[in-house]
């Protein structure tokens, strides 16, 4: 593995907002200083000439002042076994460069950190305000970086022993292998496979299990909707189709594909003939286009990248749909608890609780939002 230091990763603003934010939360006041660090993962030495080339491509941002930065290290990178966006494109770039010995390069930012030693727990309270624990982990020696680099041989497939072992066995392997089956799930497939006559293996629960997932089949929005007994006509889903149903006026698509479309206007275009190439203005109907993409559980746990992958699920749903759109704008929108601003804190407000892994609202209001719009922006799409 090859290291090299890059650019400093964040402005003496952020730094202090860095700081504030680590003393805010953990009390300690601590002088921060950051920098990129760049990993590659090489086939074989470069030479001295793409060794220089490979500089060039890592010089990036303002420049790096001469000086060793002293203090605690805190070295957060992507989940080691992921492979970062930024990572596929510079690993691109690098082979557009001819340095085709470069297998992969990946980037962290170390963070050093000045003031008192700190102990264990102190040091991990000061990382967990460092990283996203979704996506990235956090080192303390440099060397270590080496995990994101680690190639995993591909593991023999396991069995679960479900004709000998019956309902249990499958109930176990649910808890271990993280499947979240309900009961009526456990129960269909110890049915189906002792009908087989034989016992399924993990690959196969796995897909079972995403494949039969509320996301991807939405099974209480379509179950059976019994009130007092009674069954209703429509499920949740029909209930939400009905008002189209009732009003089906100028609505051309919807609840057929990834987005909905509705009747617009007649318009000019300025295009090519396909036949000749000569440019010309055409009329044509113009529709709009519009699709809602919630992602209200990643947000709530990880709000940049969680809001981020929700726009960027609109915009892949709006470009799927059809013959495909030409991206507008797109809307963020976020509902909230009490914020409970340090030192604003409001008489309504209260401390309702919440799960562990569930960040505050103040955290998603902070964070969420510029998730969202850099996706938006990076795609060149207006956030709205």
């Amino acid at each position: 593995m090859l290291t090299l230091r890059g650019a400093p990763a964040l402005s003496d603003f952020r730094l202090q907002k860095l700081s504030s934010r680590i003393a805010q939360a953990t009390g300690l006041r601590l002088n921060v200083y950051a920098e990129f660090m760049h990993f590659a993962e090489l086939s074989s030495d470069l030479s001295d000439t793409q060794g220089q080339v490979l500089n060039r491509v890592l010089r990036y941002g303002p420049a790096l002042p001469e000086h060793d930065p002293s203090g605690q290290l805190v070295l957060v990178v992507p989940r080691p076994g992921t492979i970062s966006p930024w990572s596929s494109k510079a690993t691109d770039i690098a082979h557009n460069c001819g340095l085709a010995a470069v297998q992969r390069i990946e980037r962290g930012i170390a963070y050093y950190l000045e003031g008192p030693l700190l102990g264990t727990e102190q040091l991990a309270a000061v990382s967990a305000q460092l990283h996203d624990r979704m996506t990235e982990v956090v080192f303390h020696q440099m060397h270590m970086a080496e995990a994101l680099f680690v190639h995993a041989e591909p593991q023999p497939l396991t069995s679960v022993d479900v004709i000998a072992g019956g309902r249990s066995a499958l109930v176990k392997a649910n808890g271990e292998l993280g499947l979240a089956l309900s009961e009526d799930e456990i129960d269909y497939l110890v049915d189906s496979f002792t009908e087989l006559g034989r016992n399924p293996n993990d690959v196969e629960l796995m897909m079972f299990a995403q494949a039969n997932s509320e996301h991807c089949r939405h099974k209480i929005f379509n179950a059976d909707w019994i009130i007092d007994g009674e069954v209703q006509m429509n499920s949740l889903f029909r209930m939400i189709r009905n008002t189209t149903e009732c009003s089906p006026e100028n609505v051309l698509s919807a609840y057929k594909d990834n987005a909905a479309v509705m009747s617009g206007h007649e318009g000019l275009r300025f295009f090519p003939q396909p036949d000749n190439a000569v440019y010309g203005v055409h009329e044509e109907d113009i529709h709009i286009l519009m699709k809602v993409e919630t992602h209200n559980h990643p947000t709530a746990i990880s709000p940049d990248p969680g809001a981020a992958t929700g726009s960027g699920g609109e915009i892949r749903d709006e470009g799927a749909t059809g013959k495909g759109s030409k991206p507008k704008a797109g809307l963020c929108g976020f509902s909230v608890s009490d914020l409970r601003i340090p030192g604003a804190a409001q008489p309504w407000e209260q401390d309702f609780g919440k799960p562990e892994r569930i960040v505050s609202a103040l955290d998603i209001m902070l964070e969420g939002p510029i998730g969202a719009a850099a996706f938006n922006n990076e795609f060149g799409r207006p956030n709205l």
